[in-house]
């Protein structure tokens, strides 16, 4: 049977060096439910280490967590990957560290905390995950799907980061599932401003760095179940899934 869920897809953690050191587990699955969301995406900056953390905290308290991440490629263009399987999106993680040059300075970038599920600090990532890889934006859609993940350009009514910002255009054959619009476009000034681009769905997340943030953008799904799979599904509108609001 299938069901409304409301989702935010894209918010950071403490990992995230640009994000809040309030965004811990207990507190951000607690804001999330607050605010009316089904379910959530936690997508830090080229990497995935605190995702086990959000995963059980919000099992904890019935909030689905889907395993995400927010890849920058070398253009400096910004993807949502999302997945079903946490060992998917750690092999995503894998793959961009290998591909990931530079180290973090706290006092210049923000520190990079490592959490667990109690919320508790458990160390500090040393690699610099603000920064881009060396990885072409496509060579990452295509990477995605081969784990049988969900690929989201990120934010494209935002000029910096984005696809359309950093290139202009998107280009002819890329397998992108959805484009992202932030909280500052309405739906319908978006469907107005990227005419060109209907044949893509269209979903709109917070990109949250403090707890304030979490939900002021969201998309409703009509879907079976909490999971990035039928995300999928809903993104290509198959097998009754769609989006029912963003």
């Amino acid at each position: 049977m299938l069901k409304r869920f409301r989702a935010d897809l894209h918010i950071h953690s403490c990992l995230s060096p640009c994000g809040s050191e309030e965004m811990k587990p207990q507190a951000v699955v607690d804001r999330a439910m607050t605010v009316g969301l089904d379910m959530i995406a936690i997508c830090d900056h080229n990497s995935a280490e605190n995702l086990t953390a959000f995963i059980e905290a919000g099992r904890k308290k019935g909030l689905a967590v889907l395993p995400g991440m927010e890849v920058a490629s070398r253009e400096e263009i910004h993807l949502l990957a999302l997945f079903n399987r946490p060992e998917d999106c750690l092999a995503l993680q894998g793959w961009v560290y290998q591909h990931l040059p530079g180290k973090n300075e706290e006092d210049i970038f923000g520190p990079q905390i490592l959490i667990n599920e109690k919320s508790e600090t458990i160390g500090h990532s040393d690699k610099m995950l603000i920064g881009a890889t060396l990885l072409p934006f496509e060579q990452i859609v295509s990477f995605v799907g081969t784990l049988q993940g969900v690929a989201i350009a990120s934010h494209i009514d935002r000029q910096a980061f984005s696809l359309l910002g950093q290139l202009g255009f998107i280009p002819e054959g890329v397998q992108l599932d959805g484009l992202e619009i932030s909280s500052r476009t309405s739906p319908e000034e978006a469907r107005s401003r990227f005419r060109s681009y209907q044949d893509f769905a269209f979903v709109r997340f917070s990109d949250a760095h403090s707890l304030e943030e979490i939900g002021k953008a969201s998309t409703q799904f009509l879907l079976e179940e909490r999971t990035s799979a039928e995300i999928k599904m809903a993104l290509h509108s198959q097998e009754g899934r769609r989006i029912v609001e963003s």
